[in-house]
């Protein structure tokens, strides 16, 4: 099997040669170019057809994000972006983009270096096998849906990792104020959920905001979970269901992850509950959606038609998990007609 054909883009040369070097140290990875600027990158892929690419926001001459919006109706091919705590990492994703890391605010080389091996390598194999034809269809008409009834007894769990930012964008903003509390685990860095669940709340109709524990899952709202070293559960107080974000060690090697949050939402939910599982590299969600349909809630998964790594769907549809495969444009339709016969 042949190495997977890497190009850096990156204006630093310290940190290019660093990418370069241990990059190249992992058999699977063959770094065929570098290149300091957008320029460059496009003579780059031209000449070597890499498999991925790794681009860091911040250019001379043109920004990544322009770049991306330029490049990729004519070269599309899965991007890997390095960004420090920014927003604009999500204009990236939007732009065409598989994935980000977030750029480690260390000094030490040798923390360089095992963000590079651990982080920055997992990402560049995983989009690798992304299918980069169906990161634009996450973009759909916006649709009216409603609800024969307005409840607070019932919840909508969604889950989603690589390509889930815009996946979960084009499911919520269907979602209308009358839709029931909505909680989501994404995988993501810390920092970056507060910034995301802020985009969200501006870009959508319900309200979205990052999880605090005691926050309470209310209609009309979402809850996204932290990044960083906390998993959110699902728990009923007085009869109202509220989120805790509690510490722990990585689950499937996510915190937070998708199957701690759905566990909790069979449990505390049961049968008043629809789980959505998206687009996403690995398995993690699939036991939780398993057990969420044990104890009868309606479980949703995205087809591989739409997904842009159709990893977590498959395995919760092999398990068993997923009652209803749906593509992306279809769920939140789903969503409201499960709810309806609830």
């Amino acid at each position: 099997m042949r190495p997977i054909r890497v190009l850096v883009v990156e204006d630093s040369l310290v940190f290019r040669e660093l990418l370069v070097q241990n990059l190249g140290r992992d058999a699977a990875i063959q770094v065929v170019a570098t290149a300091k600027d957008p320029y460059e990158a496009r003579d780059a892929i031209i000449r070597h057809k890499p498999d991925v690419m790794t681009l860091d926001v911040e250019l001379p001459r043109m920004n990544g994000i322009d770049f991306l919006r330029k490049l990729m109706p004519q070269y599309p091919l899965p991007v890997v972006v390095i960004s420090s705590l920014s927003d604009k990492v999500f204009d990236a994703l939007n732009a065409g983009a598989v994935d980000f890391v977030a750029k480690p605010a260390v000094s030490s080389r040798a923390q360089l270096e095992d963000f590079i091996r651990n982080e920055l390598l997992v990402k560049i194999k995983i989009a690798s096998t992304a299918k980069i034809s169906n990161i634009k269809k996450t973009v759909c008409k916006q649709e009216l849906h409603e609800l024969s009834t307005k409840t607070t007894n019932h919840i909508v769990a969604i889950g989603a990792s690589t390509g889930g930012t815009e996946a979960i964008f084009s499911v919520v903003k269907e979602f209308g104020t009358d839709i029931p509390g909505v909680v989501v685990t994404q995988h993501m860095p810390p920092g970056f959920t507060e910034m995301y669940a802020k985009r969200l709340n501006d870009q959508c109709r319900i309200q979205v905001k990052e999880a605090e524990t005691g926050d309470k899952v209310l209609p009309g709202h979402m809850l996204l979970a932290p990044g960083g070293d906390m998993h959110m559960h699902l728990v009923k107080v007085n009869g109202m269901y509220q989120v805790e974000c509690k510490r722990g060690p990585k689950v499937n090697g996510h915190c937070p992850s998708v199957d701690v949050l759905f566990q909790s939402v069979a449990k505390a939910a049961g049968a008043n509950a629809v789980g959505i599982i998206l687009t996403g590299m690995g398995g993690d969600g699939a036991k939780g959606l398993l057990e969420m349909r044990n104890a009868g809630a309606k479980t949703i998964g995205q087809d591989e038609s739409t997904c842009v790594v159709y990893g977590m769907p498959k395995v919760a549809y092999d398990l068993g998990a997923v009652q209803y495969q749906e593509k992306l444009t279809d769920i939140a339709r789903k969503t409201y007609a499960l709810l309806n016969k609830m």
